[in-house]
């Protein structure tokens, strides 16, 4: 070990030195910067410090100095990546700089003793964020953000790519003076003079991140306060380390009963048992050597092929403070290796390592710079830097570096997904500021609604358009946009004439003068935006059937008729659980006993199914002969399924008087308010609006108008249209519950059966005999669903007069296994949602939760959502922003909305039911005390991909076609960003399916744009999937897995095969052309 103290190597001043606060040294070992209380940063070559003896080096000392802040510097630190250099002062600023690749074109400045520069550092970003002093910066390992800390007590985050401020933490108490990032780029440490360090838990942003997109990251994940309980506060800083394998934290300043110490945080568990003692005042800095280091030489052959072991692996930790004393700590050893006292007349205020480990600059408030240079093997045997990113590997790490450019394709598909990345920020902007193009037509699962002036779909047919929209406020018949078209003429943009006058608005000013008022334009960037638009509308748009122009969506489920009591379907359960029954003549275990030693010879026993339980059998003799007749039979009082039935659901109540409707005239406006009464027609301007059918059930009267309980009046039903009756029929038994839509009717009677007429009032098929009461009945175009009391699930074609598959149970879905047989029931979740998706899927949704939908290929139930997701996964609440992002990004220009489909409506249950019920409380307190663990770190992301991967199956076996392009971008968004090569390249060839690449397809829809039930599947052997071409979801993809460098090698195969770098090319020659 020796000490290298340049004279040179200062920031002197007219009388005196001044006091160096910090340094650090670039990523290439190259350069060391140092700030002081001149103001200046000054940037020195490492080479001419470690050559300062040899009077014939002759290169550059300073290759640069900058003075762009007001005030004394108190931090410097080198960007990760080394492109950039951050500064930050008393004046509250934090500068940014760059290195400009050109040499210098000046020389030193007229008036000052400064040596002209060798290198030309610009200022690139000014950043305001903080109300007093920065204390300290700290740059993330991939150098994705930045985060100052100052005396104003706050944390601020900034991107580390366009320098925007992404969030400001107030989480501490008192001044901040210390920061440090995780090298697993997981956590980052800050420490405070409220004597904590806290730990915030953030994921890397991406270059187009906005502050609204991290709004839930930088969450505080632990408050450490044990180890500095008393610690002092007259330090200047409080400057923490990392230790480059990621297990431990060096906080400076902390106490061990009366002693100042070093405070070593284990990761994970978050404690600071171990304390470095060793200095007579406060530690102020603590610097982690950045390379490991080994107890024993490496081998030039390993046996084991796994490098070298990680017990042998030993990290070096250097600490300095007001004591003017350096010690140096190694982890193998209880002592301190070396303390170097009186080091400088003053304290001593920054570390910094050279990034192979034997070279420590310090610096002191007396304006000295030192650098301590060790020999090769006195710290050890140094490790390779692959070998400690391989120990980081445990942790989850995310750093990545910005990987080599496999060829100009890789180029062209990196910037074509940046471009589409900053073409969906600008969208984004654009509809903020109200400039996104007119809504378009509704769509659902992808199809579009015929009628743009229609109503939505509802219960899965469209009213009809061929009336006149009915007057508006009095006016006069308005012909709708079709007509206009048809009639040659161009539809004008209702908004148009508006926009001219705020062109034109004048104002008059205080003076008298006449001004007119600007009006703010901005680019909308191209596509239809998912965001809400405020506009000032009347009260009765709606109800006059004006179109509302926010985001619409539409759901491809049924619309319930009856809705459900509170807390859904109330259900009572008999396990399949048995138990053994226990005589009371005999001990607790005797009968297992009996039955485990008939059993250990491989035999198996024969046991009684009784109510009390499992018992073993008996031998008896069987009744021989006839047997008697018994005089009477009890007659059945219960339905004799619901005797014998593991499940039973609650069966609605006999109403009087039943009235339901469909539609409203002319289709003016969307399907009526299910808030409202049916039998309370909506009113407008006074005038009552007839529902355009209405269907009217009356059930007879508990006593007969005879008198006699023996008869027995019929069930009036009628069917209207506008107040018109169109028929009329009889039913011999009380009805239940009824559903319909233009297709056919149906009504479910107390006895178990189902009646069906076509629209005209023809009986469709005779009754359909149930095996108990049907408690729900739902419609969805042509199919017809039926729940009944046992808890099983009927669905027909009424068109085929078919079934897509048998009856299906919800025994499964109620947990039914995990309750054992008793002499009562047991009560379990309740069925909120029973509805039918266009396709004749059944979608049921539970009081736990839980939310799932019937596979008829497979014939199983799959669960699409439960609480596990909410409480899990980070993708849980993405909302339209999102969506519409990655819309932009995939490159759609068709501005078509996305639908609103099952899985929102399941997950949205999901989040109701789980806030309600505490849930979700409970599993997040068991996840937080996970991600503390250690081998948990990566348990986040793993959640949060098979979140999507979920999502994506889900999308898929509904057949949900705008849903599944979105969450299958979603996914591949992430696996890109986690660097995972195995699903990416699994991903690519899922969607190459029958696609060689040599069609050229066109289209974005199955053919004739229907859905098909043999492109569910990713080996599906067509060019389709979920109606979508399979060329256009690849292309897609990998736009958005563009940007990855590291994944070219992967990616670049399949853009040769679609063709996607000739296109490009051919796109870029075009706009070279152009411009």
């Amino acid at each position: 070990m020796r000490f290298i103290r340049p004279v040179w190597l200062t920031h002197s001043g007219e009388k005196k030195d001044f006091e160096v606060y910090s340094c650090h040294v670039s990523p290439d070992g190259s350069r060391l910067v140092t700030a002081a209380g001149d103001g200046y940063v000054r940037v020195w070559s490492t080479e001419a410090a470690f050559n300062a003896a040899d009077p014939s080096f002759n290169g550059p000392r300073q290759l640069a100095s900058m003075s762009y802040h007001s005030g004394t510097i108190h931090t410097v630190r080198f960007s990760g990546n080394g492109r950039y250099l951050a500064s930050g002062a008393d004046d509250k600023i934090v500068c940014v700089y760059t290195l400009d690749p050109h040499p210098p074109t000046h020389n030193t400045a007229f008036g000052t003793d400064e040596p002209p520069p060798v290198e030309t550092w610009k200022i690139h970003r000014r950043l305001i964020g903080h109300d007093n002093d920065v204390q300290d910066l700290g740059w993330s390992h991939d150098s994705s953000i930045l985060v100052s800390v100052g005396l104003d007590s706050k944390v601020v985050v900034w991107s580390g790519y366009t320098f925007e401020k992404l969030k400001t933490i107030s989480g501490h108490q008192s001044l901040v003076k210390g920061i440090t990032f995780d090298p697993a780029n997981k956590y980052f440490a800050t420490a405070s003079d409220d004597r904590t360090v806290k730990l915030w838990r953030f994921t890397s942003p991406g270059p187009n991140s906005t502050a609204y997109d991290q709004m839930s990251n930088f969450v505080l994940e632990k408050s450490i306060e044990i180890p500095f309980k008393g610690s002092p506060l007259t330090t200047y800083f409080r400057r923490c380390s990392w230790s480059p394998d990621g297990n431990h934290i060096a906080a400076a300043n902390a106490v061990n009963g009366p002693v100042s110490s070093v405070a070593i945080v284990n990761r994970s568990i978050w404690d600071g048992d171990i304390h470095l003692i060793g200095h007579e005042g406060p530690v102020e800095v603590c610097a982690f050597s950045p390379r490991l280091f080994s107890k024993v030489r490496p081998s030039n052959q390993s046996t084991d092929g796994k490098g070298p072991n990680l017990s042998n692996l030993v990290t070096v930790i250097a600490c300095a403070g007001q004591d003017k004393a350096l010690s140096i700590w190694i982890t193998s050893n209880p002592r301190p290796l070396v303390i170097i006292e009186e080091m400088a007349v003053k304290s001593l205020s920054d570390l910094a390592w050279t990034p192979d480990g034997l070279n420590l600059f310090v610096t002191s408030l007396d304006g000295s710079i030192i650098c301590v240079s060790f020999e090769p093997g006195e710290l050890g045997y140094e490790v390779s830097q692959e070998e400690t990113e391989k120990t980081l590997e445990r942790f989850g790490t995310g750093r990545r570096g910005a990987g080599i450019i496999e060829g100009t394709d890789g180029l062209l598909m990196e910037e074509k997904s940046r471009e589409d990345e900053l073409r969906g920020a600008e969208g984004r902007m654009g509809a903020l500021m109200g400039d996104a193009p007119p809504s378009q037509s509704l769509t659902a699962n992808g199809h579009d609604n015929p009628a743009p002036t229609s109503a939505p779909a509802v219960n899965g047919f469209t009213p009809s358009t061929d009336a006149k929209i009915p007057l508006i406020n009095g006016d006069g018949p308005h012909s709708t946009p079709n007509d206009a078209q048809m009639n040659g003429q161009s539809q004008e943009d209702p908004n148009k004439e508006k926009l001219e006058k705020l062109k034109s608005r004048v104002t008059i000013t205080k003076d008298g003068k006449k001004r007119i008022v600007p009006l703010l334009l901005s680019s909308s960037g191209g596509y239809e935006s998912s965001l809400p638009r405020a506009q000032l509308m009347s009260a009765s748009t709606n109800i006059q059937g004006g179109k509302d122009d926010s985001p619409q969506t539409t759901l491809d489920l049924s619309k319930p008729f009856d809705g459900l009591p509170k807390g859904g379907l109330s259900s009572l359960l008999l396990g399949n659980k048995r138990k053994w029954a226990k005589p009371e003549d005999t001990e607790d275990d005797s009968i297992e006993k009996r039955i485990s030693l008939t059993s250990k010879d491989g035999a198996v026993p024969i046991v009684a199914n009784t109510s009390e339980g499992l018992v073993p059998a008996r031998s008896g003799s069987g009744s021989a002969g006839q047997q008697p007749t018994p005089d009477f039979i009890r007659p059945a009082i219960l339905n004799p399924s619901l005797t014998v039935s593991q499940v039973r659901l609650a069966v609605p109540k006999l109403r009087r008087h039943i009235t339901q409707t469909i539609g409203r005239p002319n289709g003016s406006a969307a399907a009526e308010d299910p808030t409202r009464a049916p039998d309370h027609p909506l009113a407008a301007n006074g005038r009552q609006i007839q529902p355009e059918l209405m269907i009217e059930i009356r059930n007879p009267s508990q006593m007969p108008t005879s008198g006699r309980s023996s008869d027995q009046e019929p069930c009036k039903i009628t069917v209207s249209r506008r107040g018109q009756p169109l028929w009329q029929d009889f039913l011999p038994r009380s009805t239940l519950l009824v559903t319909g839509n233009e297709t056919f009717w149906a009504a479910a009677c107390e006895d178990g059966s189902i009646h069906a007429w076509t629209p005209a009032g023809r009986r469709l098929v005779n009754a359909l005999i149930l095996e108990s009461q049907p408690v729900k009945v739902e419609c969805m175009k042509n199919w017809l669903l039926c729940v009944t009391a046992v808890g099983l699930c009927y669905v027909w074609d009424m068109k085929t007069l078919q079934s897509p598959h048998p009856p299906v149970s919800l025994a499964p879905l109620l947990d039914i296994a995990i309750y054992s047989l008793q002499d009562h029931v047991t009560a379990g979740p309740a069925v909120t949602a029973a509805r039918l998706s266009s396709e004749g899927r059944i979608v049921i949704r539970l009081s736990n939760g839980d939310g799932f939908a019937y596979s008829p290929s497979m014939y199983i139930w799959q669960r699409i959502s439960e609480v596990w997701w909410a409480v899990g996964s980070q993708y849980w609440n993405s909302g339209a922003a999102s969506v519409g992002d990655l819309r932009s990004s995939c490159g759609a220009k068709d501005g078509s909305n996305v639908s609103a489909g099952i899985i929102p409506f399941l997950e949205g249950g999901t989040r109701t039911e789980s806030m309600v019920r505490g849930k979700a409380v409970m599993l997040q307190r068991l996840v937080k005390q996970l991600l503390s663990r250690e081998g948990y770190e990566g348990f986040e992301s793993t959640v949060s991909i098979a979140h999507l991967e979920n999502r994506v199956a889900g999308t898929l076996m509904l057949g949900s076609k705008e849903e599944f392009r979105v969450y299958l971008y979603m996914y591949a968004k992430r696996i890109g960003n986690e660097g995972l090569k195995n699903k990416v390249e699994e991903l690519l060839e899922g969607l190459l399916g029958g696609n060689d690449g040599e069609d050229d397809i066109k289209g974005t829809g199955s053919p004739m744009g229907k859905r098909n039930a043999e492109d569910r599947t990713w080996d599906n052997g067509t060019d389709y999937l979920c109606g979508w071409a399979r060329k256009e979801l690849q292309k897609g993809v990998l736009s958005i897995l563009g940007k990855n460098r590291d994944l070219h090698r992967i990616t670049v195969p399949y853009a040769k095969l679609l063709g996607v770098p000739e296109e490009l090319e051919h796109e870029t020659e075009d706009e070279m052309m152009v411009s």
